[in-house]
C-alpha cells in the first residue's frame, strides 16, 4: 500500500534531500551562490515551502539558476530551474509590454476610450483608456468575493463577460484601485489590435523574441512540460489548491513560466529588445492621478526603492503559487522567485538576494 506524502518535519526533511541532490542549471557560478542557496533554503524551511525554483540575471546574463525542493509532493517530482509555474500577477506587465509594443506600432492609441476598440465592453459615463487600465487608475473593479473559475474561456474578450456589466467604481484617472480584471480588459485591446487570441499574441511578441519557450498561457488542458503542482496550508496541513482555470484573467493573472525564462522577459525589457528603451523609462516611471497624486505603481510594474537604488518588479499570489520579479534596473540585476505554496511573501528574499547579487 502507498504512504500517504510526508507532512510538517518529516516533509522538510525529505524535501532537504531532495535539495541535496540537485544540481545547478549552470556549469560555473557567481561567489555569491552559496550565500543565495542558503538564505532561499532558510526561508523555504521556516515557511514550509515544498518547492521553489529561483533564477538570477546579472548584467544580461544568468548567473545563478537553481530548484529547491519537491514540484510535486504527490509524486516525489523534484523542482528545478526549469520547473514552470503559474505567473499569477507577475502576468500584468507582460500584458502592459505587449500594449506598449503596440503603442510603438501605432496599431494602438493609449489614449482612446477602449469602447472605441472591444465592441464588448460598453460605453460608460466616462471613457476608460489602456493608459488608465495600465496604470490601476481605469476604475474598473477587482475581484470582488466571486469564487474563482472554472471555466473555460476562448479568449479575453469573451472573458470580459465576468464584469463587464459592472460599473466603473470611480471616475477614471482620479484614484488608485488595483485591479487585476482592468489588465484582462487590457489583453481584450491587444486581442482587438492585433487581430489574434492574446496567448497567440504571448508566443509571437514576447516568449519568441525573449527565447522564453516556457512562457505561455497556463492552459489547464495543453500538456506543459514540467509544470509544478500547487499547495495551500490549512489547519497547518498542505492540501492540493483549488481549482482554477486562469483562461479568465490571461492579461492579468493567467501565464506561466519557468524562472530563468521570466529572467529572459525582463532582460530583453532592459535592453530595449522589445519597447524602445523610453518606452521602458515611461513604463518604470511611477504614473499621478489628475490631481498630481503620485502612485508607486507605472505602466504594469510596481515602482520603489532598495538602499537607494531605484527598483522596479511585480508579485504575485493566486490558487497553487506565490511568486515575485525583482529588478534593480541601474544595475542590471532581476530576481525571479517562484513556489508552489499559496500564502508566501517572498518579496522580502528576493530584495535579500538582489543585493547578494549586486556588483561589488
Amino acid at each position: 500500500m502507498s504512504q500517504p506524502p510526508p507532512t510538517g518535519p518529516l516533509l522538510l526533511a525529505a524535501l532537504s534531500a531532495v535539495l541535496a541532490t540537485a544540481s545547478p542549471l549552470l556549469a560555473q557560478e557567481p561567489p555569491w551562490a552559496t550565500a543565495v542557496a542558503a538564505a532561499i533554503e532558510a526561508r523555504r524551511t521556516a515557511d514550509g515551502i515544498p518547492g521553489l525554483s529561483c533564477a538570477i540575471g546579472c548584467d544580461g546574463e544568468i548567473a545563478f539558476a537553481r530548484g529547491f525542493g519537491l514540484a510535486d509532493l504527490e509524486n516525489d517530482v523534484p523542482a528545478t530551474a526549469a520547473t514552470v509555474y503559474r505567473l499569477a500577477s507577475i502576468s500584468k506587465p507582460i500584458t502592459a509590454v505587449l500594449a506598449m509594443q503596440c503603442a510603438a506600432t501605432g496599431e494602438l492609441d493609449l489614449d482612446a476610450d477602449v469602447a472605441t476598440l472591444v465592441p464588448a465592453w460598453p460605453a460608460r459615463e466616462w471613457p476608460v483608456t489602456t493608459r488608465q487600465l495600465l496604470a490601476h487608475q481605469g476604475g474598473v473593479r477587482h475581484y470582488q468575493g466571486e469564487a474563482e473559475s472554472t471555466r473555460r474561456y476562448r479568449n479575453q474578450t469573451e472573458a470580459l463577460e465576468r464584469f463587464a456589466a459592472d460599473p466603473l467604481r470611480h471616475e477614471p484617472g482620479t484614484k488608485f484601485l488595483y485591479s487585476t480584471y482592468g489588465f484582462n480588459l487590457a489583453a481584450a485591446v491587444i486581442e482587438a489590435v492585433a487581430q489574434q487570441p492574446f496567448a497567440a499574441v504571448v508566443r509571437e511578441r514576447i516568449a519568441g523574441p525573449c527565447a522564453a519557450p516556457t512562457l505561455q498561457d497556463d492552459d489547464l488542458e495543453r500538456l506543459v512540460r514540467g509544470r509544478a503542482q500547487g499547495y495551500v496550508r490549512r489547519d497547518g496541513e498542505l492540501r492540493n489548491s483549488a481549482l482554477m482555470d486562469a483562461s479568465y484573467k490571461q492579461g492579468g493573472g493567467g501565464l506561466c513560466a519557468s524562472a530563468p525564462d521570466l529572467v529572459r522577459f525582463a532582460q530583453a525589457l532592459l535592453a530595449g529588445k522589445l519597447v524602445p528603451a523610453r518606452t521602458v523609462e515611461a513604463m518604470f516611471a511611477p504614473q499621478a492621478l489628475r490631481d498630481g497624486t503620485r502612485t508607486d505603481y507605472g505602466l504594469g510594474f510596481t515602482t520603489g526603492r532598495q538602499d537607494g537604488r531605484r527598483t522596479v518588479g511585480h508579485g504575485g499570489a493566486q490558487s497553487r503559487v506565490s511568486t515575485v520579479l525583482h529588478m534593480l534596473p541601474d544595475d542590471g540585476v532581476v530576481v525571479v522567485l517562484l513556489c508552489n505554496l499559496e500564502g508566501v511573501r517572498l518579496a522580502p528574499l528576493a530584495r535579500e538576494l538582489a543585493a547578494l547579487a549586486l556588483p561589488r
